[in-house]
C-alpha cells in the first residue's frame, strides 16, 4: 500500500470517530436513576398502602343488594316488579326471609315518591333494625375475662389474636388462655399468635380439662396484673350436647372465680348464612352469648346475616371480620355496614 493510500485511509478513520464523538456529544443525556437505598445498607421506604374501606371489602355483598337496587331503581317505576326485586335481594344476601318482608313492608308503608326514594327509605329501615344495642366490649373485671366460643373453622382462633391486638394497641394487657385442650396443636397454634402479637398464654396438657385450663389462665393473669383474660375454647358443632355441656362448665368456673364473665363472644363464618342462626341460637342457650364475631365477610355475599341473627336473637355484632390482616378485626357500626350494603359497585 502506497504511503499516499495510508494517509487517505487514517484520515478517513479520524474524521469517522470525530463524528461520532460529535454526535454523541449532541444527543440529550437522561437522568441517571436515583441509587438504590438497599445499595447503601438501607432498605427503602415501601409506598403508603392505599386505605380500603368497608364497601370495597364487603363487595361480594354489595353486589347481591346494591347493583339489584341500581337495577330497579334505574327501571323508574315502583310498581310490585320493584318490591319483590327489593326483598329477593335482601333475602339473597341472607337477611332473612322474615327480616327482608318486615324491611320491606316498612318502606313501602311510608309511601315514597320514587325508586330513589324507596332505597334511601330502605337504608332508614335497616339501620333501624341494627339501632338501640350496646356493642362495646364490657371490660369491668380486674382482670376481665372474655371466652371465645364457636363451631370448627369459624376462624375463632385468629380472632381471638386480632382481639388481643386490637386492646394491646390501646393500651390493654391481655393474656390468652388456650382451653381447647383436644385439637392437635392448638396450643401450639395459640402460642405462636401470643408471640406474634406480643402477650403471654397459658395452656394445658393435651386432653386436660378445659374448664381446669381456664381456671390456671385466669389465675395467671390475676396473679401478673393482666387487664383481661381471653379464653379460647374448641371449636364444637351446636348440635353436640355433651360437648356444649362441656362449654358451659368453663363459663360457670371462670363465673365462680372471678365473680362474673364480662363477654361470651360467639364466632361465626359469614359464608354459612342462614346456619348460623340456628348456631347462635344453640349456642346462646348454652352459655349465654352476649355478643356476635361475624367473620370472613369479605369473602362472602351473605353478609346480611348480621341483620338476621341480631333480630332472630337479638344479640349485638360487635366486630366484624373483613380480612386476614390484624387489623381486619373491626368494630360493628350498623350505618356504616348498611351503607356499605346498599350502595353501588
Amino acid at each position: 500500500m502506497s504511503t499516499v493510500v495510508l494517509i487517505a485511509v487514517i484520515v478517513a478513520a479520524l474524521v469517522a470517530v470525530a463524528v461520532v464523538v460529535l454526535l454523541a456529544r449532541r444527543r440529550p443525556r437522561r437522568p441517571l436513576p436515583p441509587p438504590r437505598e438497599e445499595a447503601r445498607g438501607v432498605r427503602a421506604a415501601p409506598a403508603p398502602a392505599r386505605p380500603v374501606g368497608l364497601a370495597a371489602r364487603l363487595a361480594r355483598t354489595r353486589r347481591a343488594i346494591g347493583d339489584r337496587l341500581a337495577d330497579l331503581v334505574g327501571r323508574g317505576r315502583l310498581d310490585d316488579e320493584f318490591w319483590g326485586g327489593m326483598e329477593e335481594a335482601l333475602v339473597a344476601a341472607d337477611v332473612g326471609v322474615a327480616a327482608a318482608s318486615e324491611v320491606v313492608a316498612r318502606v313501602r308503608a311510608q309511601g315514597p315518591e320514587d325508586p330513589a326514594a324507596a332505597r334511601h327509605l330502605l337504608r332508614g329501615a335497616l339501620v333501624d333494625l341494627l339501632a338501640g344495642r350496646d356493642r362495646d366490649l364490657t371490660l369491668t373485671g380486674n382482670p376481665a375475662v372474655v371466652v371465645v366460643v364457636g363451631v370448627n373453622g369459624s376462624g375463632k382462633t385468629t380472632s381471638i389474636a386480632k382481639l388481643a391486638a386490637r386492646l394491646r394497641a390501646r393500651g390493654g394487657d391481655p393474656l390468652l388462655g388456650a382451653a381447647d385442650t383436644f385439637r392437635a396443636a392448638a396450643d401450639s397454634q395459640l402460642q405462636t399468635w401470643a408471640d406474634r402479637v406480643g402477650v403471654q398464654m397459658v395452656g394445658g396438657q393435651s386432653g386436660a380439662d378445659p374448664a381446669a385450663v381456664a381456671f390456671d389462665a385466669y389465675q395467671a393473669a390475676r396473679a401478673r396484673g393482666k387487664s383481661v383474660v381471653i379464653v379460647d375454647t374448641a371449636g364444637r358443632l351446636h348440635s353436640k350436647t355433651n360437648l356444649m355441656q362441656e362449654l358451659g362448665k368453663v363459663v360457670r368456673v371462670l363465673d365462680r372465680e372471678a365473680g362474673r364473665v364480662d363477654e361470651v363472644l360467639l364466632v361465626l363464618d359469614g359464608t354459612s348464612g342462614q346456619n348460623a342462626i340456628a348456631q347462635a341460637r344453640t349456642f346462646t342457650a348454652a352459655v349465654g352469648v352476649t355478643g356476635i364475631v361475624l367473620t370472613k365477610l369479605d369473602g362472602t355475599a351473605r353478609g346480611g346475616v348480621a341483620v338476621a341473627v341480631e333480630k332472630d336473637l337479638g344479640v349485638p355484632v360487635k366486630f366484624i371480620g373483613v380480612g386476614e390482616g390484624m387489623d381486619d378485626l373491626v368494630p360493628f357500626d350498623p350505618e356504616e355496614f348498611v351503607d356499605a350494603l346498599i350502595e353501588e359497585s
